[in-house]
């Protein structure tokens, strides 16, 4: 028999921790190899983690909602293998354990670490609803800042956490004697041997505050937003706080590129096994124009603009739920036709059925919207920040148009479509951004009935 610990896998270069959304399994039941054994979601990607051994659940160490580091154990496995797994699996020490172990503490060298159960009873807040992530309990605990301390650091995390860098300024301050350090440090200096200064780990009765119960008249149903939900309202007022938003609209005759793919849309689909629709003929497009117009794939810093030289196109997808994700293509300016098709359909696929990877939606430089999908003409699309500029593709409708030609003007009827694109005033004008989408328009207009796949 041998105790295999399960670890919160790495889910991205800039993702450092997660969120436990559902246990599937719980403490005596018994889990196969790669079953899902809990869901957790980062900012924008919910997704399963899967057991690495076979067995039974020994232990959790989190529960539902809590916020737990990358590479910190969450739940440990009994395993029926003669050795252990960890002979062949890298031992992954979580930032808290390092934290808990190897550090002293501040005021008494005698007191032990915080262990991992306490973290299941987090100290409440004022408002009764504050929570600690297991990392900054434990800086707090060696450092010897106190629970009242600790609901006083402001911060600037989701919904107001205290983050680890927060904890981290708080502590230098107070040792520098800012932000009132030294009027907290005297009592926790002076504290008898026999009481350890630690955090509270026994559950305490917050008082209920007073609320504001909200009435509604009429004949209404009142639905609570879904987690997802929520980060997309903040999401898109954080941009809108961001960006000096800007909008500009133009139109394109895409008879020609219709044409074409009706023609070849079946042979491609026999040849690559793809359905081929309009999305990767956009984004070939729109590449071509970023090559020209390079700062509309960039981001800013303060008052620099960093220029993105790689080229990593978003596209905006709708989820069953009604739900907004928008996974990347990486490189998008290195695919040809074919590549793009399976990027863009594999993606798609992956979205609607909830198996995309957080870093699917990371790393974006410029995003496309295409909401023609739904029937809209045009839209004005919020900007996916940090990125400075989206493009929005209406529905193609058939119009009657003036044709000018060199033996006249001619009324005919043409494959017709809006364009909009949002960008950044604060650092993209009216001249660069109406110059890069009437270029989008004009490579669409001039696509090639010759064209060969």
């Amino acid at each position: 028999m041998a105790l295999v610990d399960l670890v919160m896998p790495k889910m991205g270069e800039s993702i450092m921790e997660a969120t436990i959304l559902k246990w599937y399994k719980h403490p005596g039941e018994t889990v196969k190899m790669d079953e899902a054994v809990l869901e957790i979601a980062t900012d924008k990607v919910d997704s399963e983690v899967p057991s690495i051994a076979e067995g039974v659940i020994e232990e959790t160490f989190f529960n539902v909602n809590d916020v737990v580091p990358v590479g910190t154990v969450i739940a440990r496995i009994r395993s029926n293998a003669a050795e252990p797994a960890s002979t062949n699996t890298p031992t992954v020490t979580s930032p808290a354990a390092e934290v808990a172990e190897n550090r002293p503490l501040a005021h008494d060298m005698n007191h032990k670490p915080v262990s991992s159960e306490s973290f299941n009873h987090q100290p409440p807040a004022q408002n009764g609803s504050r929570f600690y992530s297991p990392l900054v309990l434990n800086i707090a605990t060696s450092e010897g800042v106190s629970l009242s301390e600790l609901e006083s650091i402001p911060g600037t995390g989701n919904e107001g956490r205290v983050t680890k860098k927060d904890i981290l300024q708080y502590v230098a301050n107070k040792k520098a004697g800012k932000q009132g350090g030294t009027a907290v440090a005297s009592p926790v200096q002076k504290a008898p041997e026999s009481t350890p200064t630690i955090l509270p780990q026994v559950q305490q009765v917050p008082q209920e505050p007073e609320r504001h119960i909200q009435t509604y008249s009429g004949n209404v149903e009142i639905i609570e937003m879904d987690r997802m939900r929520k980060l997309i309202s903040e999401h898109m007022i954080r941009s809108k706080q961001t960006s000096a938003h800007v909008t500009s609209f133009t139109e394109a005759d895409v008879t020609n590129m219709v044409h074409w793919r009706d023609k070849v849309k079946k042979e491609f689909e026999k040849q690559e096994g793809e359905k081929l629709t309009f999305t990767p003929l956009f984004i070939e497009a729109i590449i071509r124009c970023i090559k020209k117009y390079p700062w509309l794939n960039s981001s800013i810093d303060g008052d620099k603009l960093i220029v993105k030289k790689d080229i990593n196109i978003g596209m905006a997808t709708a989820l069953p739920t009604g739900n907004l994700i928008v996974p990347v293509i990486r490189n998008a300016d290195q695919l040809n036709l074919v590549g793009l098709t399976r990027q863009v359909n594999s993606l798609s696929n992956a979205a609607r059925n909830n198996r995309l990877r957080p870093d699917d939606t990371q790393g974006g430089t410029f995003t496309l919207t295409n909401v023609g999908t739904f029937g809209s003409l045009m839209g004005t699309p919020i900007i996916n920040q940090p990125q400075v500029a989206i493009l929005a593709t209406g529905v193609i409708k058939k119009r009657p148009v003036v044709i000018e030609t060199e033996q006249g003007d001619f009324i005919a009827i043409r494959h017709m479509m809006y364009l909009s694109l949002s960008y950044d005033h604060r650092i993209i004008d009216g001249a660069l951004g109406s110059t890069f989408l009437n270029a989008v328009a004009k490579e669409l207009e001039n696509f090639s009935v010759e064209r060969k796949l």
